[in-house]
């Protein structure tokens, strides 16, 4: 503050607090300010934030396998569209629908039959893990969730788009195992690569009302592996089904 030339009261009018509060930064080595704070308090006085407040910015470090989340969200739907088409569009190898019913992705994704099958011509293996539409546990799902749109006709969308974009070299679809429908319908994988996109669904909460994280694979066995590993099984055991040319 010296050096900048700002008295604690005038260093607070620039960021927006009380005096009291700006003292209690300069007494307390231990307390930290918000985030927003904290950036205001930098640029008035010019200087980096590691300067001030070093274990917030340690902090903000991950370390193991921390590492591999990226971001969460509190629900699916609060995840911007954008990123689920950035990830989709920089799949180069491995592009791995392990959701129940799949069904947004046709209505949130612009042209998202077109972007497939490029992915599809540039060699990208595409793969659709569903529930089985005429399922116990989809049926059951359905009394739990008791909306219109039902589990059945979201599975049904998916596969009339499927149908529609017709039969592709390195496009595959299968219903899980009916072993495994419960597993599947309380867990969404979405894979590209070494990006994962993973919801757990929540009690009576359909998938956009679910908790999100994107997840990064860094390293053998982390956080990534395990969801990746998991839809990897449930694939393993599933059925086959043919899309036939449109």
């Amino acid at each position: 503050m010296d050096s900048a030339g700002l008295s604690p009261r005038q260093l607070a009018l620039r960021v927006g607090v009380s005096g009291k509060t700006v003292e209690r930064w300069v007494s307390d080595s231990e307390l930290i300010p918000h985030a927003r704070n904290r950036e205001d308090a930098c640029k008035a006085l010019g200087v980096d934030e590691e300067m001030l407040w070093p274990k917030a910015v340690k902090d903000r470090i991950k370390t193991g396998g921390d590492r591999e989340i990226i971001r969460s969200y509190p629900y699916r739907s609060s995840c911007p569209s954008s990123v689920w088409g950035e990830l989709v569009a920089s799949a180069e190898r491995e592009v791995f629908f392990a959701g129940y019913t799949n069904y947004f992705l046709w209505i949130d994704q612009p042209a998202f039959a077109t972007t497939l099958r490029q992915k599809l011509d540039s060699g990208c293996r595409v793969r659709f893990l569903l529930g089985d539409p005429d399922g116990e546990v989809t049926r059951n799902r359905e009394s739990v969730e008791e909306v219109a749109l039902t589990v059945s006709t979201r599975i049904r969308i998916t596969l009339e788009n499927l149908e529609k974009l017709g039969a592709h070299e390195g496009l595959e679809t299968r219903f899980s195992a009916a072993s495994d429908a419960v597993n599947h319908v309380s867990l969404s994988v979405f894979r590209f690569d070494d990006d994962a996109l993973v919801t757990p669904h929540l009690a009576r909460l359909v998938g956009h009302d679910s908790p999100l994280l994107h997840l990064r694979r860094h390293a053998e066995g982390g956080m990534f592996d395990r969801f990746a590993e998991h839809a990897e099984e449930l694939w393993s055991r599933g059925t086959p089904q043919r899309q036939t040319i449109a």
